[in-house]
């Protein structure tokens, strides 16, 4: 949301108005070294400028998810289905939805709890940190969306994951 301030009126008076404003965006990698922290920055720039053009309040902690989903993400397209991958962006300032696409067939699926197991716990950290997952099968490949809170609240916990 943004705050817009006019000044205008019959009494000449500074009039403020509460908008929303949704800003998307959208980056392709061919998931090759490197393109893991390009994706983070991708992310990162992104809510930086939607806090410097549109105010968007956005927790430290939002962020810092924000990067560690985009990483998670990125990192299963690096193992599991190598090539292009698409990154897309979107958000009104109360939530970001993050949505990667991948040529893969295979739909992620988190392992079994296995306190031995070394590595492999990225989904369930995604699953555990967002308010909403999804899996969606395509021609091509598969996307999977997310969406995280930018406000940290205590009242909101991640719900809504689904898989088609």
């Amino acid at each position: 949301m943004s705050l817009v301030k006019t000044y205008a009126g019959a009494d000449r008076k500074w009039l403020e108005e509460v908008t929303t404003a949704t800003m998307r965006s959208s980056a392709a990698y061919e998931m090759t070294s490197g393109d893991i922290g390009r994706a983070r920055g991708f992310v990162r720039e992104f809510l930086a400028t939607g806090q410097s053009l549109h105010a968007w309040t956005v927790s430290g902690r939002a962020t810092d998810i924000a990067q560690l989903v985009v990483s998670e993400l990125a990192t299963n397209v690096c193992k599991y289905a190598p090539g292009p991958c698409l990154l897309d962006v979107e958000s009104d300032g109360t939530m970001l939805s993050i949505t990667m696409w991948d040529s893969g067939a295979v739909l992620p699926s988190p392992s079994p709890a296995d306190p031995t197991r070394v590595g492999q716990h990225g989904l369930e950290l995604v699953l555990a940190v967002c308010q909403s997952f999804e899996l969606r099968r395509e021609a091509v490949g598969k996307r999977v969306s997310v969406q995280i809170a930018l406000q940290d609240s205590a009242d909101r916990p991640p719900s809504d994951r689904t898989a088609r």
